[in-house]
C-alpha cells in the first residue's frame, strides 16, 4: 500500500517486532515505504515515534508533519541502494571542512574562527584520529590524504539508518567535523548550529538581521535537530 494516502483510513496504530526489527501497523497492514519496500526499523524508539507520527494524522495525511517516517523512508529506499556512493559522497566533506576554511580579515572574525572551530578540530583529532588543518584564502588546499581515509573509514561504517541522518547533519552544517560531533553527542545541538552559523552571525552584527534569511536559517535548524534526534533513535 503506499504510505501516502490522502485521508485517514486506519483506527489503530502498532508496533510490531519483527526478525530484521519493528514494523508501524495500520489496523493491522503494515506500512510500506514509497517504493514498496517494507518499512521496517532498527529499534523499537525508532518504530514507536513513526508510529506516533501516523497517529497523529487526522483527517488528511500530512508528510511535512511526519519527519520520523520521511528520513526511515529515506535510509530504505534511497541510502540502503546505493550506500558506498552516499558515504563515499559525504566523507569528501571532510576535504572542504566549513572549520578549515578561514578569513583573513577582520581580526574579529579571525579570532573568532579561531575560538569556536580550533577546539571542534582539536576533537576531531582526538575523538576521530584524524587531524584537519585550518586554511586561509579562497582556493582549495586539499587535506592529508591519510587523515581523510580515516574519517572515510568511519563514515562508512555507520548503519543505513544512521548514515541517512549523517547526511542531513554533514549537508546542512557543511562539515563533516559538526557531523560527526553532533552524531557522537559532543557539545550540544544549539552549540553545534552556532557554529555551522559563526560566518552568518558575524554578518548580522555588522550589517543587523535578515529576517527572511532568519526564518529559513531557523527551518534549516529544525531538521538538523531531527536528524540528531534521528541518528540517536537508529542506534538506541
Amino acid at each position: 500500500m503506499s504510505e501516502w494516502k490522502q485521508k485517514r483510513f486506519w483506527k489503530e496504530v502498532s508496533v510490531v517486532e519483527e526478525d530484521a526489527g519493528f514494523a508501524v501497523a495500520l489496523d493491522g497492514r503494515k506500512v510500506k515505504t514509497p517504493a514498496k519496500s517494507p518499512l521496517v526499523v532498527p529499534t523499537r524508539k525508532m518504530a514507536e515515534a513513526i508510529a506516533a507520527e501516523w497517529d497523529a494524522q487526522e483527517e488528511g495525511v500530512n508528510p511535512l508533519t511526519m519527519p520520523f517516517t520521511r528520513s526511515a523512508n529515506a535510509s530504505i529506499d534511497k541510502v540502503t541502494v546505493q550506500f558506498a556512493e552516499v558515504a563515499d559522497m559525504l566523507a569528501e566533506y571532510g576535504d572542504s571542512d566549513l572549520l578549515c576554511y578561514r578569513a583573513d580579515s577582520p581580526e574579529g572574525l579571525v579570532s573568532r574562527q579561531a575560538e569556536v572551530w580550533d577546539p571542534l578540530l582539536d576533537w576531531g583529532a582526538s575523538a576521530l584520529g584524524a587531524r584537519l588543518e585550518p586554511r586561509t584564502g579562497i582556493l582549495h588546499d586539499g587535506q592529508n590524504a591519510a587523515a581523510l581515509e580515516t574519517l572515510r573509514k568511519q563514515v562508512h561504517a555507520f548503519t543505513a539508518f544512521e548514515l541517512a541522518a549523517f547526511h542531513d547533519l554533514v549537508g546542512i552544517s557543511g562539515s563533516l567535523i559538526l557531523g560527526f560531533a553532533a552524531a557522537k553527542d559532543h557539545l550540544s545541538v544549539d552549540a553545534l548550529w552556532d557554529a555551522s552559523r559563526l560566518d552568518e552571525r558575524w554578518q548580522e552584527e555588522q550589517w543587523g538581521i535578515d529576517e527572511e534569511a532568519r526564518r529559513i536559517d531557523e527551518e534549516k535548524k529544525k531538521s538538523f535537530s531531527h536528524a540528531v534526534a534521528f541518528f540517536r533513535a537508529a542506534s538506541a
